[in-house]
């Protein structure tokens, strides 16, 4: 099984604000990035699949080359066998659409195609959860969301996936759908390893990723728009048909703030402290 996990960069908020030139676009270079935590889930999806049915797990992102940092997170802290990174100063300011038309020329440029894209539910920047659906549509795949576990025939070639239900997480309904496929999982996605050889299995495969991610440029491949013959018109800010009408950065948090100190022996500045915490504690 070739399965391939779609990720992208957010910005790591607990470094504060973020930056946004003139237009209201983030600007990633000079912003803190991390990988996105929902596409973690996607992941795991893949390395479970693994577990499995073995095969390899591919990682692919389009973005700046600081990107290649949040691929590197993506091996270390939960799988992959190999990278790719898609980069080019064509790519830049693409809205979801734009980026969907550049990964799904991505996958086209793979040497074997995949048996199952996997997507995270939304990004923790955006939040549209677009781009996972419009790349399916690009590559013309049937596609499986909300997905909350998931196990695959290889003879009939199809998966069989639980999904909840739009609207109401207490209802879960099965679902199959014919390889290949794309599959969403959803934040609620918990891998399962019953059977002890799979779990020997994990521990192995984490164990050879995390060591494979110190020389992780030695399984990256990294392409630019000339390698994918991308028309300049339909990728990045001039491909994009979304407008940003505003944007409300998030707040910095005080640089300064005042603070009492008080010695634990104290006992009178010690009993204030727990006067006027009082009123936060919960009652028994």
């Amino acid at each position: 099984m070739h399965t391939l996990v779609l990720t992208k960069g957010v910005p790591d908020f607990r470094e504060g604000q973020v930056s946004f030139d003139e237009d209201g676009h983030l600007e990633r270079g000079k912003t803190p990035t991390v990988m996105n935590p929902n596409d973690k889930h996607a992941l795991e999806a893949a390395l479970q699949t693994k577990v499995r049915h073995g095969g390899t797990v591919s990682l692919m992102s389009m973005g700046p080359p600081g990107y290649k940092e949040v691929l590197q997170e993506g091996m270390a802290d939960v799988y992959a066998d190999d990278l790719y990174l898609l980069s080019d100063r064509e790519m830049g300011a693409a809205d979801t659409w734009a980026t969907s038309i550049t990964l799904s020329t991505g996958i086209d440029h793979l040497d074997e195609e995949p048996d199952i894209v996997f997507a995270g539910f939304k990004t923790a920047d955006g939040e549209t959860g677009h781009t996972g659906p419009q790349t399916c549509w690009c590559q013309d795949w049937p596609i499986v969301t909300h997905v909350v576990a998931l196990d695959i025939d290889e003879e009939e070639r199809t998966l069989r996936a639980k999904r909840l239900v739009e609207g109401d997480v207490e209802e879960i309904e099965t679902v199959e759908a014919p390889l290949p496929c794309f599959v969403v999982a959803d934040p609620e996605f918990e891998p399962t390893y019953r059977k002890a050889e799979h779990r020997l299995r994990h521990k192995d495969l984490r164990a050879e990723t995390q060591e494979r991610a110190e020389n992780f440029e030695d399984h990256l491949d990294v392409y630019d728009q000339a390698e994918l013959n991308l028309d300049p018109d339909f990728i990045g800010l001039d491909g994009s048909p979304t407008i940003v009408a505003g944007v409300d950065p998030i707040p910095k948090a005080p640089s300064e703030r005042e603070a009492t100190m008080v010695d634990p022996g104290d006992e009178g500045a010690m009993a204030t402290v727990f006067e006027e915490l009082e009123p936060y504690a919960e009652a028994d």
